[in-house]
């Protein structure tokens, strides 16, 4: 993604019970991803099943949901996309917020959004409009230009 479109990055209940947020907030701003919106939250079941409808059919599903409703998510929305590493921790590589943090591939500390389309879904799923904010960054300047 170029660092003009925005994705949607949340950090699941362990991120947030063990207090990584706070560096994976850190990473993707030194890193110059902008952040444009922010909030922590309980995600209830009707909101991860919409989140998750693509996974309701895996066996893991009724874990995942149980999962994700067992503490606060911070849901976050940043223009750009990188720093991850791979969905299962033991393929991600050193230096990803995953690799680093993750313990094991069913708690990984971290969604990010896949694709264009799917970040345009997940944002408007976890934030209204006016709950995100458009601003120019004054790092741009020292990071792009």
């Amino acid at each position: 993604m170029s660092n003009t479109e925005r994705t949607f990055i949340a950090v699941k209940p362990d991120g947030v019970q063990r207090g990584i947020f706070p560096e994976v907030l850190r990473r993707f701003s030194q890193k110059g991803f902008k952040l444009v919106g922010i909030k922590l939250t309980l995600a209830n079941e009707e909101l991860l099943r919409e989140h998750y409808a693509d996974l309701q059919s895996k066996p893991f599903f009724p874990s995942l949901l149980s999962y994700m409703t067992s503490g606060p998510v911070l849901a976050t929305v940043w223009e750009g996309r990188a720093l991850l590493g791979a969905t299962n921790p033991l393929q991600s590589a050193p230096g990803t917020i995953r690799g680093d943090f993750a313990l094991d591939m069913g708690r990984n500390i971290i969604h990010g959004s896949d694709s264009v389309e799917n970040a345009e879904k997940e944002i408007a799923l976890w934030f209204k409009k006016e709950e995100l904010v458009d601003y120019k960054a004054e790092m741009y300047g020292w990071i792009y230009e």
